[in-house]
């Protein structure tokens, strides 16, 4: 799954970016009232128009089809594509010549520049490499304008009476919390946001969940926001501080992403903080691929992407049955050509129709489960270790992303990686090194950690290896 708590953007001031964005919003706005075959010839369209400027501008597919007319070449001919396999032909697969991936990988190692246009048109951001190594992605304007009206026009209205007198949601105080100091799609979203329109940037608010939790708790009472938009994890650990009287506001909605959130979770989070929660679906290779309705269904945005759920053996999954991974198009993003892509979620559609009327398809995400670590024995202090924290701090500080990080026992933990030999242990000194001192700046104290090089990670339900998780242990 993604690494976005999805958040409404806003399109440059360009005469270009505004074009695309009313064409964007009055098409997602159109296709609200769409029947099945209207949303599946948008689908259609879409799809013959990406595969011709694919095989005609895409060096990599150029060569693939030579000699073939893009309009008698079928989705099912192009052949699975994963992430290391295109960042590998980066510069071959991309349709504009300008971009190379050394150069993009040079700008999004630079915090400084998050959300600035690159090459004055393109929008960048990179995954946080769950899958074993992070990937760069670029966006267009029209790219973009898609993505933000699908965020705009079909995220469920929470408050509905509120948006009746306030529409556009003007007066609500916003606060992203996650990882604020890298170019990931969240961050880029709302720091793009606040670039381009001021009088948003007052009301929109990052925080880190890096830092210590009674300091992040502070920071929160301190804002209190109108509207939290976090990870499912964070979402939890919030809940908790708040059932304990240490966190004293309350937000009137709170938006999620990014993680698996189970029903049992999230009724947690609704019941501490009384206020309606909504979740969304995506990723960092197309960021609103599915919204919940008023009725509670995800939707899938069928009119902007395909997703095929296949087997073990690469063969179609029935409807209703379970994936064990599945292949992302994007019909939007024709600068990079995303077409039968591993995104390594299970996804199953189901059979019957949502309640609320939609066209749009409902789908099931069993994506990846990881878990908050609790440090601490006895009478000590309990540390709480978000999972995407740990894994920023991994990836950053010490670049490691190939990696699984267990706890063991009350103050143990063992970080592993597939990669062995001396480079596997220099690097994962480096990473233990990085988790000590970010271990002392949250208060945890007399922490072991055990490093395995060399070391397969378990695999979780998703089928995705779990990167952060804890053993049962007695307390």
């Amino acid at each position: 799954m993604n690494d976005a708590a999805h958040l409404p953007g806003a399109q440059g001031v360009g005469r270009e970016s505004r074009a695309w964005a009313l064409e964007a919003a009055a098409d997602i706005a159109l296709a609200r009232h769409a029947s099945p075959a209207g949303v599946a010839k948008r689908s259609r369209t879409r799809l013959a128009e990406l595969v011709a400027h694919a095989v005609r501008h895409s060096p990599m597919h150029a060569q693939r089809f030579a000699g073939r007319a893009p309009e008698g070449i079928a989705l099912s001919e192009f052949p699975v594509s994963r992430k290391a396999d295109l960042m590998r032909h980066f510069d071959a697969w991309v349709t504009d010549p300008a971009l190379r991936l050394a150069n993009l990988r040079r700008f999004v190692a630079d915090p400084r520049r998050i959300a600035e246009p690159w090459l004055g048109r393109y929008i960048v951001w990179e995954s946080s490499g769950s899958s074993g190594e992070p990937g760069i992605f670029v966006q267009d304007a029209a790219a973009m304008a898609v993505n933000d009206a699908l965020e705009a026009i079909r995220r469920p209205s929470l408050r509905p009476w509120q948006r009746l007198l306030d529409p556009l949601g003007l007066a609500d105080q916003i606060a992203f919390v996650g990882a604020i100091g890298g170019h990931f799609a969240s961050t880029v979203s709302v720091e793009r946001i606040r670039r381009t329109s001021p009088a948003q940037a007052k009301r929109l608010h990052q925080v880190s969940f890096l830092q210590p939790l009674d300091a992040l708790v502070r920071e929160l009472d301190h804002l209190r926001p109108d509207i939290v938009a976090t990870y499912p994890s964070v979402a939890v650990l919030l809940a908790q501080e708040r059932l304990a009287g240490r966190l004293h506001f309350a937000p009137a909605e709170i938006w999620t992403g990014g993680e698996n959130f189970s029903k049992r979770a999230r009724t947690h989070v609704q019941q501490a903080f009384g206020c309606p929660v909504s979740h969304s679906y995506g990723a960092s290779e197309f960021l609103a691929l599915a919204s919940e309705c008023e009725h509670g269904g995800m939707h899938f945005n069928s009119d902007w992407a395909i997703l095929e759920p296949v087997d073990e053996h690469g063969h179609p999954v029935a409807e209703g049955g379970l994936a064990s991974t599945t292949l992302l198009t994007n019909l939007a993003n024709h600068v990079q050509p995303l077409l039968r892509y591993d995104i390594g979620d299970r996804v199953s559609f189901l059979p019957h129709a949502c309640a609320c009327g939609s066209a749009l398809p409902l789908i099931a995400v069993d994506g990846r489960c990881e878990e908050t670590l609790v440090l601490g024995r006895g009478s000590a202090k309990r540390v709480h270790l978000l999972p995407l924290a740990l894994t920023t701090v991994l990836e950053d500080d010490a670049g490691l992303f190939d990696f699984q990080l267990v706890q063991r026992g009350p103050c143990d933990l063992t970080l592993s990686s597939r990669l062995g030999g001396e480079a596997g242990r220099r690097m994962l000194k480096r990473a233990c090194d990085a988790l000590h001192a970010y271990l002392a700046k949250l208060g945890a104290t007399g922490v072991r950690i055990r490093s395995e090089p060399g070391q397969a990670a378990r695999v979780g339900r998703s089928g995705k290896a779990v990167r952060v998780l804890a053993e049962r242990m007695p307390r």
